[in-house]
């Protein structure tokens, strides 16, 4: 297994694997490729001292709709027969410990817990029996939803694409079982949002075929598969936090900004 991260230097945007709580040498790894073991260059810095980035630069972010059951029902809305698949903005990323911005005065804003899909290879028209071969791994995402303007637009690109409304990491576990992991939704320790993978109406293989039928996935190109019940309403001063199983804990302070 690899934890690859990627972290703020003086010289810019830099990657490394994650040992026992340290940063080690690392390069990018849609370019430097997966070790085969954890064999770290030296180390960086601690985890804790590091300013953690995005691990990724996705071209784009394609994320599922109503995946889980239990989140269309609280939301009065139909499961869908297949993946509804919507786009989010690369410039909605933000990182580890990075502050969610809220506008002002734009209603209510909730949290979306979801396992994360790292697409690994170009992939096109791929049939879910191969499909996480083109895998890179996997992180923790939070699709920050402005739900006054996801009802009243009919569609979500502004309500989902704010600046801030995709944090993403802490890292990439490279070597991870999809199918049946533990996601979790907490604001200020309290936990909101439970359930595991295995209750997605489409899992990892399906969704990864069916967007890939659509459109190309590029190495780099982010899947958020959808989020469990519970989502709820998040105000300035909460601290939000996604956790998956195998992979850890992403976490982001809120504000509200002018």
């Amino acid at each position: 297994m690899a934890l690859i991260t990627a972290y703020a230097t003086p010289e810019g945007r830099r990657y490394g694997l994650v040992v026992d709580g340290n940063i080690h040498e690392w390069g990018d790894p849609l370019t430097a490729g997966l070790p085969a073991q954890a064999e770290p260059g030296h180390v960086v810095m601690a985890v804790e001292d590091a300013q953690l980035l995005p691990p990724v630069l996705p071209g784009k972010i394609v994320c599922v709709g109503r995946n889980y059951a239990a989140h269309a029902a609280e939301h009065d809305a139909p499961v869908p027969e297949e993946p509804m698949i919507f786009l989010k903005p690369p410039s909605a990323l933000i990182g580890h410990d990075a502050t969610i911005e809220i506008p002002r005065g734009i209603g209510r804003v909730d949290h979306e817990a979801e396992l994360a899909v790292i697409v690994g290879r170009q992939t096109r028209r791929v049939h879910a029996a191969d499909a996480l071969g083109y895998v890179l791994g996997y992180t923790c995402a939070n699709d920050v939803s402005a739900r006054v303007f996801q009802k009243k637009d009919g569609q979500w690109g502004r309500a989902k694409g704010f600046d801030t409304f995709c944090p993403l990491g802490p890292w990439i576990n490279t070597d991870l079982d999809p199918s049946n992991l533990l996601v979790r939704g907490l604001v200020n320790g309290d936990v909101r949002q439970e359930d595991r993978t295995s209750s997605m109406v489409f899992d990892v293989p399906a969704l990864i075929a069916f967007i890939s039928g659509v459109m190309t996935l590029f190495p780099g190109d982010v899947i958020l598969t959808g989020t469990p019940a519970g989502v709820s309403e998040l105000h300035a001063g909460d601290v939000v936090q996604i956790e998956v199983e195998g992979i850890g804990t992403l976490r982001n302070p809120v504000h509200v900004v002018d």
